[in-house]
């Protein structure tokens, strides 16, 4: 399946007594969709996963394929460190209506490149879905190297990565490396149009719960040919791409939603909603843009 190649790593709604708000979920993939968001990840690290009960995850990726309604590409994620988990949580997400799986590189026990390997093997063989790879050693400590990803895109149903390693070199070794087919994402808002300049397909953002359409116009006027103009986008979009981590993530995107009237910027611990101060911090930002 193409994912598209803008896709948004979605945030999950909270309300203020830490549930999740099923009527903001809607309202944010809506949100999303009208915005260019051409597929939705649901569960990832913005969606604060580590702080979801697998029955939520599960009924996220429901719900959200049914808001969806096959309008964009719904992609689960059901990565976690411990393999077992990570293949029954992916057979199980994979009979809810969804059209693809994201998994992360295995976080704290540090993995070999041939455990790695085995572990996105596995979740893999526990679907029939195009499986995303997500690598980030920022978050995860571990890099899975280029040859070890090369390897996994030999398996049929990994299609596609989400390199958040920031190696320009790395990024390029893979795409000479791997099928036509085989898509790399920026994992990154501001890494995209330079490793869209190296062969890269597109982002999973976070940026665009604010920015969609300019990433859209950016994305587009770059495959297109206007590399200028592509340009000139991507360095008036770096304030706000910048704003979006002036506090851990999702806090400083739920806060903008909630300026936008969508969602409440409500987290869960141990993640904080951006004080009132911090908000006003953020609108100086985009101020900038």
């Amino acid at each position: 399946m193409e994912f598209g190649r803008i896709l948004t790593a979605m945030v999950t709604p909270f309300d203020s007594e830490g549930k999740i708000d099923w009527q903001g979920v809607e309202k944010v993939v809506e949100h999303l969709i009208l915005t260019g968001s051409e597929g939705l990840v649901i569960a990832g690290t913005t969606g604060e996963s580590p702080t979801l009960t697998t029955e939520e995850k599960l009924k996220l990726f429901q719900r959200t394929a049914e808001i969806s309604g096959r309008r964009v590409p719904v992609i689960a994620g059901t990565g976690t460190n411990d393999t077992g988990y990570s293949t029954a949580l992916t057979e199980k997400a994979s009979k809810l209506g969804i059209d693809g799986i994201m998994a992360v590189t295995p976080y704290y026990n540090k993995p070999s490149q041939e455990g790695m390997y085995e572990h996105f093997k596995a979740i893999a063989s526990a679907t029939t879905l195009p499986v995303m790879v997500y690598n980030i050693p920022g978050r995860c400590i571990i890099n899975l190297q280029a040859e070890t990803m090369i390897k996994l895109a030999g398996i049929p149903n990994i299609t596609s990565v989400k390199e958040a390693s920031g190696s320009l070199d790395q990024i390029s070794h893979i795409i000479a490396s791997t099928p036509e087919h085989f898509a790399v994402y920026s994992g990154d808002d501001s890494m995209t149009l330079p490793i869209m300049s190296v062969g890269g397909h597109g982002v999973v953002s976070v940026a665009a719960h604010i920015a969609g359409h300019e990433l859209r116009e950016m994305v587009q006027a770059f495959s297109e040919g206007s590399v200028e103009h592509a340009s000139a986008i991507h360095r008036s979009l770096l304030p706000k791409m910048k704003a979006c981590f002036i506090a851990p993530n999702p806090a400083p995107v739920k806060a903008m939603l909630e300026q936008q009237g969508i969602i409440s910027r409500d987290t869960r611990l141990p993640m904080l909603p951006l004080t009132d101060a911090e908000i006003k911090q953020l609108e100086q930002w985009f101020s900038l843009a």
